[in-house]
């Protein structure tokens, strides 16, 4: 049984897909939430999860906030923190403390698009395939070794609604088995890349299908 906490800021939909999928092996010991109206929090507690709030704005700066919010995640004896919709940018001496065992998703096609407004952009450039990226967090805002990624075409009609939407479906999808390859020891990292102990696991999946 591996010890996994959980980090929202919102909904936390991607928490929601990950309780969901009732992984084997995978105890969801802790929900944490930066803002104490985040409506993750109410979901999870409903469902008889631990459920903390640390409050970003009642910290001089980052690095106070990481020092007492690792401080907080390390009372539930971790194997993974995962960030699901955690807006925050997190400080170096933070990720080198859960280093290869700190995951995040990215909506897009890492490393394009990283940080804000990926959808926006993509549109902008004119891209006909976009996706989703699980990665394990290093200091570098969304870099690091990737997990599992999918892709989905770029419809001609798209807007950053549509395509958020669709995109989102994928997420709920790639994030569960991100999280139930890491409970099965399935991950490694070799020389920065991470290798998949089971056949096939990088396959991109694009919706809809190409013609």
């Amino acid at each position: 049984m591996k010890n996994i906490v959980i980090l929202i800021s919102g909904r936390g939909s991607n928490m929601q897909a990950i309780v969901d999928a009732q992984i084997a092996g995978a105890n969801i010991c802790a929900v944490i939430a930066n803002r104490p109206d985040a409506a993750g929090l109410a979901w999870a507690a409903e469902r008889g999860i631990a459920t903390a709030v640390l409050d970003h704005k009642l910290y001089a700066g980052r690095e106070a906030f990481d020092a007492a919010l690792v401080e907080l995640i390390d009372g539930y004896a971790p194997d993974l923190v995962v960030l699901a919709g955690f807006m925050r940018i997190l400080t170096a001496d933070f990720v080198n403390h859960y280093a290869g065992r700190l995951i995040n998703i990215h909506p897009s096609l890492l490393p394009a698009f990283t940080g804000l407004h990926t959808h926006e952009r993509a549109l902008a450039e004119g891209v006909k395939i976009a996706g989703c990226t699980v990665h394990f967090v290093t200091a570098e805002l969304d870099h690091g070794p990737i997990i599992l990624q999918t892709a989905v075409a770029v419809l001609d009609d798209d807007t950053v609604a549509s395509l958020s939407a669709r995109m989102l479906v994928q997420e709920h999808l790639i994030y569960p088995q991100a999280v139930r390859w890491f409970v099965q020891d399935k991950l490694r990292l070799v020389n920065g890349r991470v290798h998949v102990d089971c056949p096939s696991p990088a396959a991109a999946l694009i919706f809809p299908p190409v013609l």
